[in-house]
């Protein structure tokens, strides 16, 4: 088998289009969040703490001279992606737990299976044993 007739089973397989499909899927999902943090959320936030903006949040390490550039760095960003991680990862927990009380109600509790014959018959001696042992002592 050629190469590319290998390569082409493998990338057909339902897991690399899945994968592909869910990639794709939560590169939009993670847009739709960033947006949502820094567009909804960060701006009331910083609002209560005193109208800064997050973004705004830096520290000088080198300031420029002359043609080269200052080396910033930019805590603030790092800080609204720890809330876009957040929020990301809490809508996919709850999408998990949403799918899984799905599946959980479509699965019917199933009744225990009736006792064989053996375990019948195993139970009824043994209470015949503890009822004999019990008129001994």
């Amino acid at each position: 088998m050629s190469i590319f007739k290998e390569f082409r089973a493998f990338a057909m397989r339902g897991n690399v289009i899945d994968l592909a499909v869910g990639v794709v899927i939560g590169a939009a999902f993670g847009k739709i969040v960033s947006s949502l943090v820094a567009d909804i959320i960060m701006p009331p936030l910083g609002l209560l703490i005193g109208g800064i903006d997050f973004k705004q949040f830096a520290v000088t390490l080198r300031p420029a001279e002359g043609e080269i550039p200052a080396v910033v760095m930019h805590y603030g960003v790092f800080i609204q992606n720890i809330f876009d991680f957040i929020i990301v990862a809490f809508a996919i927990f709850m999408v998990v737990k949403m799918m899984n009380n799905i599946y959980q109600k479509k699965e019917a509790p199933k009744a225990p299976p009736a006792p064989s014959k053996e375990e019948i018959l195993l139970t009824e001696i043994r209470d015949l044993l503890k009822a004999q042992n019990s008129k001994d002592a």
